[in-house]
C-alpha cells in the first residue's frame, strides 16, 4: 500500500485552510473589522453638549448726586402767577415762611427742616411743603382757603425777609416786609383795624416809619441766623 506523496500532503492543506476560512466567513467570525465603525458608534451614542449660557449683567446705575443742603439760607420772590410774594429763611434745622400779598393775605409760618425739606405749620390753616437747595427754594403754600406754587431763588441782603412789632395808636400791631432780589418790596401792617399795606423800608439802614415813630426791622435771616419766630 502506498502512502500519499507530498503533493497530495500539500493540496490537502490548502482545501483544509480554505474550508476553515470559509467556515469563518459563513459564522461572521471571520469578517475584519470596518476601519472607524466603533467611533461612529461612540460618537452617535454619546449626546451632545450645549455650550454653556453666558449671562450678561445689567450695567451698574447710579443715582444722581442729591442736591446739596445749606445750613443757612433765605430764598424770596413771587409764586407761580404772581399776586402774593414768599419769603423762606432757612437757619440749622429752623425755618420761617412768610406769604403776603401786600393788600391783607398774609401767613407766618414755621417748622423744622431735615434734609432740605420743608414743612410748615401757621395759623389759621396754613401749611407749605416744599424743598430747598443752595439755589432755589420749591413747593405749594396754603394760606387763606387758597393753594400756591413757588419757585424762588436765594436772596441776598438786602433782599429777605423782615418784621417788627410797632404800637399804632398805643396799642401792639405787627409788620412783616419781604424784599425782592430786584430791589421791589411787599408787606402788611396789622393792627386791631386789620390788615393794611405796610409803610416803606430801608433795605439799607433795615429802618421804618409806623404811626409816625421810626423803628428798626428785624431781619430774619438764616445767613446772619437773627430773628425768631
Amino acid at each position: 500500500m502506498k502512502h500519499p506523496g507530498p503533493l497530495f500532503t500539500l493540496l490537502a492543506g490548502v482545501l483544509l485552510a480554505g474550508g476553515i476560512s470559509v467556515a469563518d466567513l459563513a459564522t461572521g467570525t471571520g469578517a475584519p473589522p470596518v476601519a472607524g465603525a466603533a467611533s461612529a458608534v461612540g460618537a452617535a451614542s454619546t449626546p451632545a453638549t450645549a455650550p454653556p449660557a453666558t449671562t450678561t449683567a445689567p450695567p451698574a446705575t447710579s443715582e444722581p448726586p442729591k442736591p446739596e443742603v445749606p445750613a443757612r439760607a433765605d430764598y424770596a420772590g413771587k409764586v407761580t402767577g404772581g399776586g402774593a410774594s414768599i419769603a423762606v429763611s432757612a437757619r440749622d434745622g429752623h425755618a420761617i415762611a412768610y406769604l403776603c400779598d401786600g393788600k391783607k393775605l398774609e401767613a407766618w409760618l414755621q417748622g423744622v427742616t431735615v434734609g432740605g425739606k420743608l414743612d410748615l405749620q401757621g395759623a389759621p390753616d396754613a401749611g407749605l411743603t416744599g424743598s430747598f437747595d443752595t439755589t432755589s427754594a420749591t413747593g405749594t403754600v396754603t394760606a387763606a382757603g387758597k393753594t400756591y406754587r413757588f419757585t424762588v431763588p436765594t436772596a441776598k441782603k438786602p433782599a429777605g425777609l423782615y418784621r417788627a412789632a410797632p404800637k399804632v395808636k398805643g396799642k401792639a400791631a405787627k409788620v412783616g416786609w419781604i424784599v425782592q432780589p430786584d430791589g421791589s418790596q411787599v408787606g402788611i401792617l396789622t393792627t386791631d383795624e386789620g390788615p393794611a399795606a405796610a409803610p416803606p423800608l430801608d433795605p439799607a439802614a433795615a429802618t421804618a416809619t409806623v404811626d409816625g415813630t421810626s423803628l428798626t426791622a428785624e431781619a430774619i435771616s438764616g445767613l446772619a441766623g437773627n430773628g425768631a419766630f
